[in-house]
């Protein structure tokens, strides 16, 4: 069997023994490998997934992201080809919402003993592809504040973005609407707008702590928390996870979602895109696979907080 390992060539000494490890463990499990140093913005053009019995990305969100998106263009993107992930990056949220292990040891196993899980990509009317959140709002603001303390603060930094975001968020006026269903309505301004393939964003923070990334369905989190006291508790809930028991927090599931309205921060897997007015994402359920321990396939989606699919 042949596969490949997408690595960050500038990656630390730390990282590039982790990777060396995998590539070890994989050819003595009979793999042919080949290791692509993902050194400059053309590198992954040269990756060729259509011969890959497995591709492991070694990184973080934005790796992943960034690997996707270019077999999604290519026409590569197939569930025949599992995906593995070293989660090397600083939140690794797609790891965490596909349940892959953080240790790097115990990640390692799961490239040769993990079991191909369907997941879902979600892409908007831009061509942009979301692999595991998209939200707009107070939450792509604090990623951009936590740029400054990631270097120094690791995961930490997020939690201080969304403070400083916080206290600068007055909400955007914006409506959505779900499978045809209006949500929210532009005359009511929202805090957040986040849209949920996998369950957190920020390095853990419970987005949708229900979404299961293979459902077919994406969980749409609309959020109009904007006075001073109501954006601290839903700052503080969110990151125990308990925000969806809030009144003015509503959590529905859809397919298909329309955004539209004051041009707001939107962040798409971890990365900021800038100021968008309008979007429509569209549901791609099951497109590819990622590797996963085999206790976890077949799960039961636990039940979902507030709100409701709409009428589908």
């Amino acid at each position: 069997p042949r596969a490949a390992i997408l690595a960050n060539a500038a990656a630390g000494s730390a990282d590039s023994e982790i990777v060396a490890r995998a590539e070890a463990v994989m050819v003595d499990a009979g793999y042919e490998v080949d290791r692509v140093d993902l050194d400059g913005a053309g590198a992954l053009e040269e990756v060729d997934a259509s011969g890959l019995d497995r591709l492991v990305v070694a990184g973080g969100d934005g790796t992943v992201h960034q690997t996707i998106a270019a077999l999604h263009s290519r026409g590569q993107l197939s569930p025949r080809c599992p995906i593995g992930v070293l989660p090397l990056g600083t939140g690794n949220d797609l790891a965490r919402g596909a349940r892959i292990p953080l240790d790097a040891d115990t990640a390692i196993a799961v490239l040769i003993e993990g079991i191909p899980q369907p997941m879902d990509l979600v892409v908007d009317d831009a061509g942009t592809v979301v692999v595991n959140a998209a939200h707009a709002g107070v939450g792509a603001l604090a990623g951009e504040r936590a740029e400054t303390f990631k270097s120094s603060l690791g995961s930490l930094g997020y939690a201080v973005g969304a403070v400083l975001a916080g206290g600068q968020s007055h909400g955007w006026p914006m409506q959505v609407d779900v499978d045809g269903v209006r949500v929210a309505d532009p005359s009511t301004p929202l805090l957040m707008v986040g849209l949920a393939v996998g369950r957190t964003i920020g390095g853990g923070t419970e987005l949708a702590p229900a979404a299961d990334p293979g459902d077919g369905l994406v969980d749409v989190v609309v959020v109009s928390s904007t006075g001073p006291l109501e954006r601290v508790d839903f700052a503080r809930r969110m990151r125990q996870g308990e925000h969806e028991q809030r009144d003015d927090v509503v959590v529905v599931q859809g397919r298909r979602v329309l955004l539209a309205g004051e041009d707001a921060p939107l962040n798409v897997d971890g990365e900021l895109l800038g100021p968008v007015g309008s979007r429509t994402w569209t549901v791609h359920a099951g497109v590819w696979t990622v590797l996963v321990p085999p206790r976890l396939t077949g799960r039961a989606r636990p039940g979902v907080g507030q709100g409701h699919a709409p009428d589908r």
